[in-house]
């Protein structure tokens, strides 16, 4: 195999995923993507070998298939791998693999909500005002001792719905005894951290880092709620635009100075430089940019909206963010827009069914459909998941995004498919 050339083990089968794969297969660098386990979509893209005999969370089998098939490049695609310490594994076990993605130190970002708040504090990022809790009934006094509106989150790994914000103080309790005591997101809700309400628009930045620099893509917004009009529970994610109109060059060049070069300097003051996708979810509010949460992995479904607008070879981008040599690579990114809405099963995101079969229609160019929750069976496109596939589209404006990421939901057919019919559509309104 020329040295040149990439073999990639991809773990993961979500959207992200297939979105990653979609753009990695774009690369002359790339020869060949194990995706473990992979979907339906990724299943049909050339030079792509979905491998479902190994588990995710089975570090050795990995390591050992990475070795056999001459792979050199690892992209853990989720953040439970992250940061049960995947990347540490394949460095002590796989050597010579590079690996797109940060430590299991560095994961701790997003593997627990409560070391990421103290870290904001010792480095003087941003954030709401916040308290951590182990102890429910220390917990219940502090919500009756605040007056301001809270929201509450499990500490640990929640797969993005272990947030809940609490109209008033008795649904506030309520969701306290959830998390806490009936165990609802089972260990992530051993601690909690309950923190002020923040008012305004909500934007997500993905920056890639090497440890020391960053390149970002531009600033997208998901739609966290099921319902249209942000209405309902919250889900992982039902659609996402990019660029948001709410955030002008001005305001990401302030994100940039007083949140994301501090929190990368810092973890790397603190011992744990951080490799990868760093994703960093904010508050634009009367006050400036605060930080919600970092994530430790390109974000879902913002992924699938940034990654057609990224003109710079993802592979590339990769390579320099694992060797170190980042501030020599410039990211490219298409002046259009992206949108993408997210088809999920009915009844997401409670229970749902799985397994219903899928018609998918030829759609315009301009447009994808990146698959989450889907496999082939029986020769046979099946769902299998709570988030089942998202059209995405990429245009001159924002306008044209949306109606050609609809245009792409038209093509999609199950029974029972459900999806927002707003995205954007705040931003279209103003």
């Amino acid at each position: 195999m020329s040295p040149d050339k990439l073999r990639i083990l991809l773990v993961g089968n979500g959207g992200r995923e297939h979105a990653i794969a979609w753009k990695l297969t774009q690369s002359p660098r790339v020869e060949h993507i194990f995706a473990v386990p992979g979907n339906g979509g990724t299943a049909q893209l050339p030079n792509i070998t979905n491998i479902s005999t190994i588990k995710q969370e089975d570090f050795a089998a990995l390591a050992q298939f990475a070795r056999e098939n001459s792979v050199n490049l690892l992209v853990p695609g989720p953040e439970a791998p992250l940061v049960a310490g995947i990347v540490d594994y394949f460095r002590k076990n796989a050597e010579g693999i590079r690996c797109f993605g940060p430590s299991e130190a560095a994961a701790r970002m997003e593997g627990s909500k409560t070391f990421s708040k103290d870290f904001m504090k010792r480095h003087n990022i941003p954030t709401a005002a916040y308290e951590n809790f182990s102890s429910y009934d220390k917990a219940s006094a502090y919500l009756d001792s605040v007056s301001h509106s809270v929201v509450i989150k499990a500490s640990g790994l929640a797969a993005g719905k272990g947030v809940i914000i609490p109209q008033t103080k008795e649904e506030a309790h309520a969701a306290l005894k959830e998390i806490m005591l009936d165990k609802e997101f089972g260990v992530a809700g051993d601690e909690v951290v309950i923190e002020e309400f923040l008012e305004g628009d909500e934007l997500s930045i993905l920056s890639f880092s090497d440890g020391t620099t960053i390149r970002s893509l531009p600033p997208a917004q998901d739609h966290k709620r099921i319902g249209d009009g942000d209405t309902g529970p919250n889900t992982g994610g039902m659609g996402t635009y990019a660029p948001t109109r709410i955030a002008p060059e001005s305001v990401v060049e302030r994100i940039h100075r007083e949140v994301l070069q501090p929190t990368i300097d810092g973890m790397k003051a603190e011992g744990f430089p951080f490799t990868g996708v760093l994703f960093t979810g904010l508050m634009m509010t009367k006050d400036g940019p605060k930080v919600l949460e970092y994530n430790v992995r390109f974000g879902d479904p913002e992924t699938q909206s940034l990654l057609p607008l990224t003109e710079t070879d993802l592979a590339e981008i990769m390579l320099a963010c694992t060797d170190g040599k980042l501030a020599e690579t410039v990211v490219k990114v298409s002046p259009k827009s992206g949108a993408t809405v997210v088809v999920a099963a009915g009844g997401y995101p409670g229970s749902y069914a799985k397994g219903t079969v899928m018609q998918l229609d030829e759609v315009p160019k301009d447009v994808v459909l990146f698959h989450a929750g889907t496999t082939f069976a029986d020769k046979a496109l099946k769902t299998s998941g709570g988030r089942v596939i998202a059209s995405t589209a990429i245009a001159d404006t924002l306008e044209e995004a949306v109606s050609k990421a609809y245009t792409g939901v038209n093509a999609i057919h199950f029974e029972g498919m459900q999806f927002r019919k707003d995205i954007a559509g705040r931003a279209l309104k103003k």
